[in-house]
């Protein structure tokens, strides 16, 4: 279905990502692009998730971007008959569908609107494919944008073909998956979303995965030369007929437009430029990632016991609740309380602690940075790969255990740490071996040139005309009226 332009006026499309700063932040760098290469305009429609006011960082952020991007907030919908355990992934799939009659309206006003208003295509994310009838009732084209990997992806369009396959939990499988294109997966690697199949989280994903089909085109943010072999059998999907475009790494640049305390950004940068050339390890497990208040101990020790200059961005700890810091980017208490006694004293020559967040891209993107222990979310990893930084993998929820794998297995981008098989937690000793291994060690030289390797595939994937996702979001943006 080809909905073309309107004579003399600027293409128009509206996004609509799922709640959470990790959604959102992916379709505003696409947004960047479309504006600044191919001169669209974008509306970013907001779904809630059932707060009652938008959060005042996210409104910031909107508000900092080109005139060209503006956003709508829909008001938030009813949630009062979920259970207080009702999983993120059911959340985010309820705040789209409860949301259908607002994205309706909200799209209206746009089609009655002067010319240059006239929408052209809807562009979802994986939560958001029951807009897809809405937009073909609109007259108007449908497109999803993957915001992690083409191996997720993958699972997700054969989770019901799995679904009719297997009887028992997936963790359960007696082997390993293989995915069309990717290294074989075990069955307990899989998104956490899926690992319970009488969870409304479970039924929430495969009902969304069976609509994948249904959308004009899929936009996926990685490059050829980081997913190849995933991104090819995509392709050769039949029911996509070649529909799926790479078009990544779409990754933010500074961290200024989401900074939530200016002076600790400057001062951590100022200790940074101090600190001898890739010798620094940087530990952060993104807006929603929390630790044990066991696991923050062994961590602490470990980084002491390995020797290491080190910059960490610590949490207060939640226990038994990975879901609940996933809409927020701030810690509820001092975290600095829960770190071992004197641990801040004996490290002080060689470590810098800092709570709740920290300017990430200036971090990375600094001479001084040697490392990364990373939750493993896809932003952070795009952002990595773009600065060749190499990783220390310790995923903690949602797709980021495939992310890892991905990382280790295939792309050999970088280390991981596992968890004792007993209690669960990684202990001091892995980590401090682990962390002296990076930066110094053998392993840590294998790790890095490949991760050069990718940072440098990364920016040609950009080069103009030439370059795999320029291309692919060329292609796109014809479709889409330019």
């Amino acid at each position: 279905m080809e909905t073309p332009a309107q004579p003399n006026s600027k293409p128009h499309v509206a996004f609509l990502p799922s709640p959470g700063m990790g959604h959102l932040i992916p379709f505003i760098e696409l947004a960047k692009r479309l504006v600044d290469h191919h001169h669209f305009s974008v509306t970013i429609l907001l779904p809630s998730d059932g707060s009652p006011s938008p959060n005042k960082a996210q409104q910031s952020f909107l508000q900092s971007l080109p005139a060209a991007i503006t956003s709508v907030y829909l008001p938030p919908p009813d949630f009062a008959d979920l259970p207080e355990n009702t999983r993120v992934e059911t959340r985010i799939g309820l705040s789209v569908s409860r949301s259908l009659p607002a994205i309706r309206a909200a799209l209206t006003e746009l089609f009655t609107g002067n010319g240059s208003r006239l929408v052209s295509a809807l562009v979802v994310d994986l939560f958001g494919s029951t807009a897809f009838e809405l937009a073909k009732e609109l007259g108007i084209l449908s497109y999803m944008f993957f915001t992690s990997t083409a191996m997720s992806l993958s699972l997700l369009l054969h989770m019901p073909q799995l679904d009719r396959a297997h009887d028992c939990e997936f963790r359960d499988l007696s082997g390993p998956v293989e995915l069309p294109g990717c290294v074989p997966l075990s069955g307990k690697d899989f998104l956490d979303g899926i690992q319970d199949r009488k969870n409304d989280a479970y039924k929430t994903l495969l009902e969304l995965s069976k609509k994948y089909s249904q959308a004009d085109g899929i936009l996926i943010n990685t490059f050829m030369e980081l997913e190849y072999g995933a991104l090819n059998a995509l392709k050769e999907e039949k029911r996509f007929e070649s529909r799926v475009y790479a078009v990544g790494p779409l990754v933010k640049t500074s961290s200024d437009e989401i900074a939530s305390d200016i002076d600790q950004s400057s001062d951590c940068l100022t200790w940074l430029s101090k600190q001898p050339a890739r010798s620094v390890l940087y530990i952060s497990f993104g807006s929603g990632g929390t630790l044990s208040q066991e696991q923050i101990t062994e961590l602490a020790f470990g980084l002491e016991m390995s020797g290491q200059r080190f910059l960490w961005v610590v949490r207060s700890p939640i226990e038994n609740a990975k879901d609940a810091a996933f809409f927020t980017n701030e810690s509820s208490k001092d975290p600095f309380d829960f770190l071992p006694l004197g641990f801040l004293e004996r490290t002080e020559s060689k470590g810098l602690v800092i709570p709740s967040w920290a300017p990430q891209i200036e971090i990375l993107s600094h001479e001084s940075t040697g490392g990364f222990v990373s939750h493993c979310g896809w932003n952070s990893v795009l952002e990595s790969v773009v600065n060749g930084v190499p990783l220390i993998a310790w995923p903690h929820y949602a797709e980021q255990k495939m992310n890892a794998i991905l990382l280790t297995e295939d792309l050999k981008a970088a280390v991981r740490v596992k968890p004792d098989s007993e209690n669960g937690i990684i202990e001091r000793e892995q980590i401090a071996r682990v962390a002296k291994g990076l930066i110094e060690g053998e392993e840590g030289n294998e790790v890095r040139g490949k991760i050069k390797e990718l940072k440098i595939a990364a920016e040609r994937a950009f080069r103009k005309d030439v370059g795999s996702s320029s291309l692919s979001l060329d292609e796109v943006a014809k479709k889409w009226g330019a």
